[in-house]
């Protein structure tokens, strides 16, 4: 098989569109139609219909995102329904936007969906996929921050190869950090496939299973959106803006995030202890049941869903 070529499952995963984990998100947030609700990942608002749909008119919906295309169909959603309102921000900042309008401590419930959405992969511009040909962005905001081709173009041999390492798990990390270097000093970076020909070439071994550029991809899309420090950052937040009894739900699809998710609530959930042996304090979240993953039915109908794994907490003080 062509190196660049692309299986037919990996086709059909990047044409889906559907809104993973629609039901058990919208059930774990436990909607009251006059509520308060925050969407901190509007992507194409799948989420966000599914809440505005349980909400009498009394109640509100805020959303963030920092993806132009995202922030266009919502404004398009905002122009028909009056209870919705969007911010094109990143959604470390929504905690913020929410309390400079009086809300802190008065929201029913946060839903973060992490990670890539299914358009962005579609769309070969933005430089997110490696099955497209398309120029090497990778950027959430497309007008804002370094492209991927720029950082390629100007990290060092060994940041690249501990990013790729560090946010994608990628034992091949050095080769192709390597690989990368010397593609560069005769022509530079400039599209996804230029990407993928230097992994393809530095990669001794393939896993049947999955595109060898599947790792790195990852890192480097994580990298540049600094992905990962947004989410600590939103958590950070999150729970001051919650009123009690208000729900935390938050979709992850890979381990990383998972674990930032996993540790925060399990931080929040407990409470330090005395040389007694007594509780200090009062923990501020209590977990709400296990992870959730998606049934088998929804992973047929929507592979991208086979990595997603929900978490759910609510404010208890």
């Amino acid at each position: 098989m062509n190196a660049l070529a692309v299986s037919t499952q990996e086709k059909s995963e990047a044409l889906t569109h559907e809104t993973v984990l629609l039901n058990e998100a919208v059930e774990a947030l436990a909607v009251r139609a006059d509520g308060v609700y925050l969407d901190a990942t509007f992507g194409r608002g799948g989420h966000s219909a599914a809440i505005l749909a349980k909400l009498n008119n009394h109640g509100r919906l805020f959303a963030t995102d920092r993806d132009l295309r995202a922030l266009a169909a919502g404004e398009a959603l905002a122009s028909k329904d009056a209870r919705f309102q969007i911010h094109h921000a990143a959604f470390s900042t929504a905690a913020q936007w929410l309390a400079s309008m009086g809300l802190q401590g008065k929201v029913d419930g946060v839903l973060f969906d992490l990670g890539v959405s299914s358009p962005q992969i579609d769309e070969a511009e933005r430089g997110f996929s490696f099955q497209q040909n398309g120029p090497l962005d990778m950027r959430m905001n497309q007008h804002a921050g370094e492209t991927a081709a720029e950082w390629l173009a100007e990290a060092e041999e060994e940041e690249i190869a501990n990013v790729l390492y560090r946010l994608g798990d990628e034992k091949f990390s050095r080769r192709i950090a390597r690989r990368i270097v010397e593609t560069r000093a005769a022509q530079p970076l400039a599209t996804t496939f230029d990407l993928v020909r230097c992994i393809v070439e530095a990669t001794p071994r393939r896993d049947p299973r999955k595109h060898p550029a599947t790792r790195s991809f990852q890192a480097i899309r994580l990298h540049i959106n600094r992905e990962l420090d947004e989410i600590s950052a939103a958590l950070s937040q999150v729970v001051d803006l919650l009123s009690i009894g208000g729900r935390l739900v938050v979709i992850s699809f890979h381990s990383l995030e998972d674990r930032i998710v996993k540790n925060f609530i399990r931080d929040e959930s407990t409470t330090d202890k005395d040389f007694f042996g007594q509780p200090v304090g009062t923990a501020r979240l209590s977990r709400v049941g296990g992870s959730i993953r998606a049934s088998a039915e929804e992973i047929v109908r929507n592979p991208r869903s086979r990595s997603a794994i929900m978490r759910v907490a609510e404010r208890v003080a």
